[in-house]
């Protein structure tokens, strides 16, 4: 469920650029108000992912979906140039995502403890540096 919402989050990230791109500055109300309200979903959905997502394959995933769409939706309507380059590179960027979630999530344990390892002791008693 928790790659679903985050995969929602990036189309509203997509949508939020592009609002953001025709609002010229905030200075056009319908614009504004799609980027406002689907940033700020789109932040939610972000947050929520990352209860259950290391942030930054969460974070990679938010970014380059919502890059490669908003990039794919200026190309489709005109507003960018299309060229064979952007689309090979966007399709590296899906499939970079699609790498990130074939790769399993590994859980970091614990930080050893300093004070277990002998050899991090202060060098006065003896540490690393043999001296005592």
């Amino acid at each position: 469920m928790h790659w679903i919402v985050l995969l929602a989050s990036a189309v509203l990230e997509a949508v939020w650029a592009t609002a953001l791109g025709q609002s010229e500055g905030f200075r056009h109300p319908e614009p504004t108000i799609v980027f406002l309200v689907t940033a700020a979903l789109s932040m939610l959905g972000l947050g929520w992912a990352v209860k259950r997502t290391p942030i930054g394959t969460a974070y990679a995933v938010w970014t380059g979906v919502g890059a490669a769409l908003t990039v794919g939706y200026a190309m489709v309507t005109g507003t960018e140039a299309v060229s064979l380059w952007k689309v090979v590179f966007i399709g590296g960027i899906i499939a970079a995502v699609i790498g990130l979630k074939l790769v399993p999530a590994a859980v970091p344990g614990p930080a050893p403890d300093a004070s277990s390892d002998p050899a991090s002791g202060p060098a006065s008693e003896g540490g690393a540096s043999g001296r005592g």
